[in-house]
């Protein structure tokens, strides 16, 4: 394999001090909770309620894409005291998503390559002791899940953009031991390559192994397509497939789709998710979650993104309704019908912050009081006129309920003058308990650990 490829990093430790006790008890709230990327530090939580919404267009919808720029030699990412960040490995072809195997080995999604990387390293290592590509010639791949869960998975499944495959698969295998088999064919594709729209499908499986899901976002940013569709057929097939659902070029789009491991059961199971880029189960009562990236084009605080858990039947309002019985102003008065019974997310998060992948803290590495959390990667705004997001949050949980609290974990992917060297996309739970984080501007990951008070 041409693992030579894969430039590993050197130990070179980019931490810097973390957040004193004052920045860690900071809670920013109103109009404080919404910020940019200058007022990032780890420690500080922020609590975007309802309440805080502006109205649509208090501000201009902006264009603002990241200069993206080779590291700075002085770069710094800042983690809380007590935490340490390594670069990991670095030489990727922007790595996506990231698990890891019951075994421990690392399996990286570098989606534009069309392949899946394998890692494997020792509990504690700062960097791999063995790299492989284990499969080829897919299709924007991004979801990666192990089936049965458990210790001894058989298969290995993989989001394409437009379908479901699995390999054959037994812990320890480095390269797939067998061809894909074609699970699911008819998922609607995505990106420019194939007909446009969102093109990610995340893939997990509920605690049981019974259940698929499969996450796909919508076609258009806000249903601009709409005016093509005649209402009534929209109604009619949203009573027939699910709570929101829509027809047309948006048929089984921003929704989480369910099916049996075989491909076979499907329905749709929740509706109105214009992206849930990153799924997870919480490992307190089982629950699917999503990361989800809302709607642009309504200013610079609206709406926002958000982490919730995902009800069987639920319905989150793209493209009528935005945070509860928010109604878009590009749908006035289409579908009044639906105003009472959108769900309002668990975490709102700032605006065009690009919620990705996100997993739940099961280690034992870091203190007690982070067992349970769940941790998500911001790859960072572009429709917004000051930058936020390229950084990792940390979603405060209390007994497996969220508090409605996010607190930066770690930030420094944005240069002092704005520009960005890297943007955050996978993360996942080491065996050791250190969080991986892969980000796809520089094609590196990233080793956050705890060493304890000093």
């Amino acid at each position: 394999m041409r693992t030579y490829l894969l430039v590993i990093a050197a130990l070179t430790c980019l931490s810097a001090p973390g957040a004193s006790a004052a920045e860690t008890r900071t809670v920013r709230t109103g109009a404080a909770a919404f910020g940019d990327w200058t007022t990032d530090a780890p420690g500080v939580r922020r609590k975007i309620t309802v309440a805080d919404l502006p109205s649509p267009f208090a501000t201009e919808s902006a264009g603002n894409r990241p200069t993206i720029v080779p590291r700075p030699a002085d770069a710094t990412l800042k983690v809380p005291s007590g935490f340490k960040v390594e670069q990991f490995a670095d030489g990727l072809e922007q790595p996506r998503l990231l698990r890891v195997a019951p075994n421990g080995d690392i399996f990286i999604a570098e989606s534009h390559a069309n392949r899946i990387r394998v890692m494997r390293t020792e509990d504690g290592a700062a960097k791999p002791s063995r790299i492989e590509i284990f499969a080829t010639h897919l299709d924007q791949p991004f979801g990666i899940a192990f089936w049965p869960p458990g210790p001894n998975p058989k298969f290995v499944y993989v989001g394409n953009t437009g379908s479901v495959v699995r390999f054959p698969y037994q812990n320890g295998d480095l390269q797939a031991r067998g061809p894909a088999e074609t699970i699911v064919p008819d998922i609607p594709s995505g990106g420019h390559l194939t007909g446009g729209g969102h093109w990610t499908r995340d893939v997990v499986f509920s605690p049981d192994g019974s259940k698929m899901y499969v996450s796909v976002g919508s076609h258009s940013n806000d249903a601009e397509n709409f005016a093509q569709l005649k209402l009534p057929e929209v109604i009619q097939y949203g009573k027939l497939h699910g709570l929101g659902s829509i027809t047309g070029s948006e048929e089984h789009r921003a929704d989480v789709l369910q099916y049996n491991p075989d491909g076979s059961g499907f329905r749709i199971f929740a509706a109105g998710l214009r992206n849930c880029v990153g799924m997870a189960i919480n490992p307190t009562g089982g629950d699917l979650w999503c990361s989800t990236n809302e709607r642009d084009g309504l200013g610079d605080n609206l709406p926002p993104d958000y982490i919730t858990h995902v009800q069987d039947g639920g319905f989150y309002g793209w493209p009528w309704y935005y945070i509860g019985d928010h109604e878009d102003p590009h749908h006035q008065g289409e579908r009044p019908d639906l105003k009472s019974k959108v769900i309002v997310p668990d975490v709102l998060l700032q605006a065009h912050s690009a919620s990705l992948e996100m997993t739940f803290y099961d280690g034992h590495q870091f203190p007690e009081e982070y067992r349970g959390d769940a941790f998500a990667s911001e790859h960072g705004s572009w429709n917004r006129s000051r930058r936020t997001g390229y950084k990792v949050i940390r979603v405060i949980m209390h007994n497996g309920q969220p508090t409605g609290e996010y607190e930066d974990f770690m930030i420094g992917f944005v240069t002092p003058s704005g520009d960005v060297w890297g943007r955050p996309v996978g993360i996942t739970v080491a065996h050791d308990g250190s969080l991986l984080v892969t980000e796809d501007a520089a094609g590196t990951v990233w080793r956050i650990s705890y060493v304890g008070s000093k």
